[in-house]
């Protein structure tokens, strides 16, 4: 990003001559590769400044051929991880330079984890994109996509900054991989966006950790009413799938163990409210949503059946008009596609994701291909559109690396390129089963395709030592490991972490 803003700040003058000096003295490397267009002073027909879209031209003969993946969920992170950076140049677009461990998200927002424990550098994940002279990561947003040109559109991130203008520029790919997920689905209930806090990022946990810790210390001030006192500490989760159902046992497990020895006035006033319109845990057999319904309620978490229709800063109301006054309100009722995937014009799967073959290729254009939670198979392959789960994403993102790899050894790396390759087997998705904690040392383990079929299923403290097992191993660094490692074993032995900061 230094290189881009260095060379916006070129004169005119200054830029003619460095075009004259690549005439006569042979091809600059970095002005060439950073450089898609010359600055022009008069405007381009739609009214955009050209010298304010500069970037990363196409590859030349004697380069690598260039891969640009857009995001860095588990989809993405797991094929730059594989990709073999001696056939590819990586070039990561993304809004944060990190992945998110999800599985373990939901126990920073009590102190349980640290935030750096679940959060993976891009550049540890594939340090080509620290090292390499062709690799890059942009921290932006892509803002268009034009697959005819083999550009996409960026814009640089601000956070919200008024003395920083957002970048522009473009990059050039070979490959394209799509991979920025989805975001959290509101079904358009109004207030939602204005007052609700979603699981789904890092600085959500910080958020809500934050808002939890102001909750209690505010409803210890004197002269606070009852009333008041109540809906402060009434923590309300809405949706019942995995990530809610484990943020309200840690949760739970917070109050019993914590707060209770450490804000002992405000004790008997801290509850936690569930609400869900099904049943919760719909993935799970009927035999471990009861155990998991029987433990929460034991934790003191109280189920409540019902659709909300309006959010207001104090309250919601649910579909049968009943009020439920909150402090603090989460929401976790699954995904849908982001603005920028429904903006495409691609031909889209059910859900309004982008549509896929067999391979994760878009097929409507050349070198695109899309993996994780934004995509799903077309109507047209015959195959159901798998679930927005991270073991899907991750195993899709490690099929994509490989058959690119084997695109690229056979000289198909190139834009264009590969249309006459042999693509193999297409990728088969086997679901290796799923896991929830519930808190109190328990948790649901079942090792079957389907909750219908036959295989292992358990609950209690064995499912929670397998649970806690099987995600140690599957962070991704031996230093985050060790960091988990470390932060359960303090919160088992001092407690969890109460500082607001």
């Amino acid at each position: 990003m230094f290189l881009i803003k260095n060379l916006r700040r070129i004169s005119p003058a200054t830029s003619s001559a460095l075009i004259g000096l690549r005439t006569t003295t042979g091809s600059s490397p970095l002005y060439s590769r950073f450089c898609t267009t010359q600055h022009v002073q008069s405007p381009a027909p739609n009214g955009l400044d050209r010298s304010r879209y500069e970037g990363l031209g196409p590859t030349k003969r004697g380069e690598k051929p260039r891969v640009v993946v857009l995001g860095s969920g588990w989809a993405g992170c797991r094929l730059m991880k594989g990709i073999d950076t001696s056939v590819y140049d990586v070039v990561c677009v993304s809004p944060r330079n990190h992945m998110v461990f999800t599985p373990l998200l939901a126990s920073t927002c009590v102190g349980t984890l640290e935030f750096r424990s679940v959060a993976e550098p891009i550049s540890r994940i594939q340090p080509a994109i620290s090292r390499e002279p062709g690799s890059y990561f942009f921290l932006a947003n892509c803002s268009r996509l034009d697959a005819d040109s083999h550009e996409v559109h960026c814009e640089t991130l601000t956070d919200g900054l008024n003395t920083l203008k957002p970048w522009k520029f473009k990059i050039a790919y070979d490959k394209l991989v799509i991979a920025c997920g989805a975001e959290a689905s509101t079904f358009g209930i109004h207030g939602v966006l204005e007052n609700a806090i979603f699981l789904r990022e890092v600085h959500h946990a910080q958020e809500i950790r934050r808002k939890l810790l102001l909750n209690l210390m505010l409803s210890d001030t004197p002269g606070i009413s009852k009333k008041e006192k109540q809906r402060l500490l009434h923590c309300v989760v809405v949706g019942g799938g995995p990530t809610g159902v484990e943020f309200s046992g840690e949760l739970s497990d917070f109050i019993m163990k914590d707060v209770r020895q450490r804000y002992a006035h405000v004790k008997d006033d801290i509850h936690v409210t569930l609400i869900e319109a099904k049943d919760i845990l719909s993935s799970f057999d009927d035999r471990l949503r009861r155990y998991a319904i029987k433990q929460l309620n034991k934790s003191g978490v109280r189920f409540v059946r019902g659709i909300v229709k309006d959010v207001k800063p104090q309250k919601l109301i649910l579909d049968d008009g009943t009020e439920v006054p909150y402090g603090l309100l989460v929401w976790s009722t699954g995904v849908g596609p982001s603005p920028f995937v429904s903006s495409l014009d691609f031909p889209k799967a059910p859900g309004g994701r982008i549509g896929i073959d067999q391979w994760m290729r878009v097929p409507s254009v050349q070198d695109v291909f899309a993996i994780g939670d934004c995509s799903g198979y077309l109507e047209t392959t015959g195959k159901p559109t798998l679930p927005a789960l991270a073991q899907v994403a991750e195993r899709e993102g490690k099929y994509l690396a490989n058959l690119l790899n084997e695109i690229g050894k056979a000289n198909g790396g190139r834009a264009n390129s590969a249309k006459e390759i042999e693509l193999g087997v297409p990728f088969v998705y086997k679901h290796l089963g799923s896991m929830a904690t519930i808190g109190r040392y328990k948790a649901l383990v079942d090792l079957r395709e389907s909750k219908d079929a036959k295989g292992i299923s358990m609950t209690g403290f064995v499912s929670w030592f397998i649970w806690r097992s099987a995600y140690l191993t599957r962070v991704i660094s031996w230093r985050n490991r060790f960091y988990v490692a470390i932060n359960w074993f303090t919160t088992f032995v001092f407690g969890r972490d109460i500082s607001r900061i």
